[in-house]
Parts: C-alpha cells; sequence; structure tokens
C-alpha cells in the first residue's frame, strides 16, 4: 500500500500533533470517492466541521495545485493552499494534499499539512487514507485532549465521504 509524501518540516513525529484514520471499504473505486473529496461544495453536506468555503481566485469548488481556499474547521478560519493534487488514473492513487495556517500570534498560530490518499486495492476494495500533522499552540492543545478531537473529527470526515460514495454508488 502506498503513504502520505510528507514535507520534511511537517513529517509525523516531528510536529505538535499528528493523527492518521483509514478505512479500507469493499465494492468501492477510487473514481467513485475523488469527486466528494476533490469538489468542496460536497464536503458540508457529508461532514459538518467543514463550512464557509471560499476560493480567492474564483476557480473552485474543485480542488487543484496551487489552488487558495479558506474554510472554517474545528472554530477556526484556516487559510489554505493545495500543494499535491493527483487526480486518479488506472494502476494509481489518487493524492490530495494542503497547507493549512491559522493566522494569529503565538497562542493562535497554527501551520497544518493535511493529505489524502485513495487506491484501489485487490479484491475489488478501495482504501482511503487521512492524515494531518499540526505545528503550533493549538495543535498542542489539541494533542493533549482525550478523547482526541482530530482523530475523531476526521473520522467523520472520513466516513461521511465513503457514505456519500456509497449512496452515490447506489443511484447509478
Amino acid at each position: 500500500m502506498n503513504a502520505i509524501i510528507w514535507p520534511e518540516s511537517y513529517l509525523p513525529g516531528t510536529t505538535d500533533n499528528y493523527c492518521s484514520n483509514e478505512v479500507i471499504i469493499p465494492n468501492l473505486k477510487t473514481t467513485e470517492v475523488w469527486p466528494f473529496l476533490n469538489n468542496t461544495n460536497a464536503w458540508p453536506q457529508y461532514y459538518e466541521n467543514a463550512s464557509e468555503i471560499i476560493f480567492y481566485d474564483n476557480t473552485g469548488p474543485e480542488l487543484r495545485i496551487g489552488a487558495r481556499f479558506c474554510f472554517i474547521t474545528f472554530g477556526f478560519l484556516v487559510e489554505s493552499e493545495v500543494v499535491e493534487y493527483v487526480p486518479p488514473v488506472d494502476g494509481h492513487p489518487a493524492r490530495v494534499a494542503w497547507h493549512g495556517w491559522v493566522e494569529g500570534d503565538d497562542n493562535q498560530r497554527l501551520d497544518v499539512h493535511h493529505a489524502w490518499l485513495i487506491e484501489d486495492l485487490p479484491g475489488n476494495r478501495v482504501r482511503v487514507l487521512t492524515q494531518e500533522t499540526q505545528i503550533g499552540k493549538p495543535a498542542k492543545e489539541l494533542a493533549s485532549t482525550k478523547p482526541n478531537p482530530m482523530i475523531n473529527a476526521h473520522q467523520d470526515w472520513l466516513d461521511g465521504l465513503v457514505a456519500a460514495a456509497q449512496e452515490k454508488t447506489k443511484t447509478k
């Protein structure tokens, strides 16, 4: 199975917070999941922790390399730029990642790298992996909170993404 490609400054184990969520689902394909992640208009329909998504260059709602957008999550206005973008191609995983940041002083500043990998597996299965690393005081606070809100919220995002794709495949 493939892995997330990490910028050196966001390598898990070197940041203030890290979370990883993964599912492997039968009877679903990467090409069926991808549209619900790639089209940011779909996010609030299946993930309640993402709202007010705005693209600065008016090219959204679909992601692309270099796209600049912001959205509200965990009560933060997160500025984001897509730094990796590989749509699904037969035999290769789909990938998307963005650098996100929250402006502010040392108590409020947050830097993140959020990455997704979607790949077809043998046996008519799909694997969806999302991982995020964070740097900053808010990240330290999130990391010490039990249960971990990042892991729980990202699992909701992952479950919602898969459910949306499964629902769409039923209506085909």
